[in-house]
Order: C-alpha cells, then sequence, then structure tokens
C-alpha cells in the first residue's frame, strides 16, 4: 500500500524568526522619493534657516510742522548788487621769481586738488607766457578754447590779458611769471574779482603788493 507524504502545515504563528530592532535603534522607514527643490529648500549640508523674524510695526509717521513762508525780502531802490555785497576772497601769496611763478601755481592747483577741489572750480592766469595747454588748445580755434571754460569740467588756463572774458570761479590762480608792467596792474584786481572764495598770487611780492594795495 503506498505511503502519501503530508505537507506540513504552516501556521501564521510559524512564519519564521521576526527580527526585532536592537535597543536604541529604531527601525528604518522608507525614504521618500524626493522632489523638486524649492528655492526656499537649502542644498545638503547646510543648516536649515529657523523662522522668519518678524517685521516690526511699522511706526506711524507724524507729520512735521510746516513753517509759514517768510516774505521776500523787498531790495530798496539804488541798493547794491549781489556781486558788490558779497564777501571779498581770501588773498594768498606765494613768493616766486618770475621764471618759477608758473610752476609754484601748478603746484598750488595740484594741492587744491589734493584737498578735495573740483578741477571746474580753478582758474589759472599767467601774466606772461601762456600755459602750455591754452597754447595748445588755442590751437584749434578761438571758439573751441574758450568753449571749454563754459563747460566748467576742468581746470581751466587763460592769458591774464583776457580776463575780462574769465568767468568767476571758486578759486582763482595767477603767475606773475613776466610783463610786470599794465597787465598785471589791471589783470590782478579783475582776478580778486573773478574769484568767489579763494586768490592766490604767484610772484614778486613787491610787484603784486603794488598792483592788489596794501590789502594782501
Amino acid at each position: 500500500m503506498p505511503l502519501f507524504l503530508q505537507e506540513p502545515q504552516i501556521h501564521e504563528s510559524a512564519q519564521g524568526p521576526r527580527v526585532t530592532p536592537a535597543a536604541g535603534r529604531t527601525a528604518p522607514t522608507p525614504r521618500p522619493v524626493p522632489g523638486p527643490r524649492s528655492a526656499a529648500t537649502p542644498r545638503p549640508g547646510r543648516p536649515v534657516p529657523g523662522p522668519a523674524r518678524p517685521t516690526p510695526p511699522a511706526q506711524r509717521a507724524h507729520p512735521a510742522p510746516v513753517p509759514a513762508p517768510a516774505p521776500a525780502p523787498v531790495a530798496p531802490t539804488g541798493a547794491p548788487s549781489r556781486s558788490e555785497n558779497r564777501s571779498a576772497p581770501q588773498l594768498q601769496l606765494i613768493p616766486a621769481p618770475a621764471g618759477g611763478a608758473l610752476d609754484a601755481a601748478e603746484e598750488a592747483v595740484d594741492l587744491l586738488l589734493e584737498s578735495g577741489r573740483a578741477p571746474g572750480d580753478i582758474l589759472v592766469l599767467t601774466t606772461g607766457e601762456q600755459h602750455p595747454w591754452a597754447a595748445h588748445e588755442l590751437s584749434f580755434g578761438d571758439a573751441a578754447y574758450w568753449a571749454q571754460q563754459d563747460a566748467g569740467d576742468d581746470v581751466f588756463f587763460a592769458d591774464a590779458s583776457a580776463v575780462d572774458r574769465a568767468k568767476p570761479r571758486p578759486v582763482v590762480v595767477v603767475a606773475v611769471n613776466g610783463d610786470a608792467g599794465d597787465t598785471v596792474a589791471r589783470a590782478l584786481p579783475v582776478a580778486r574779482d573773478r574769484a568767489v572764495a579763494l586768490l592766490i598770487v604767484c610772484g614778486d611780492p613787491q610787484t603784486i603788493n603794488s598792483a592788489l594795495g596794501a590789502g594782501v
């Protein structure tokens, strides 16, 4: 009589040994599928930023009191003009021989620029030989040369004989580098009138004093 082997019955309670996680360790959980990283999500390895600092409440602006407009002053008939009312410029004398007056004037310009003066604030006048820059620019025509004075964006060099065409600037530097006659006597007072804040004269002190008077 043939023998039939019975298949072993498998009960649910005997599905095999259950692995228990070691003490202090948690069972691994499946990782979520990473999605697209937003701009606010930090890169790996960077700390997660904390909560945003709350914005302080806006302070209520208190309107400042508007002062009442002051009445415009009315100048009496025959009152002096503004040019006559403005204070006289400061005078500075730099002793130098006629042959070194232009070099002294250029050194004065360098010091002015280093101290913060804008190039367009400075006018340089020569009573003798013209500054090389002026001679070069005049070779392109008189109109183009004086147009640079009107632009007012750089130091302007001019001959003292044309001081009447020079426009006022905060600083006027005069190099008495020759022609100690009528040109100096006429140019220095006009140069003082063209200087708004400072007049620097480089040359022989006696010649300068006689042209400007005892006010130097």
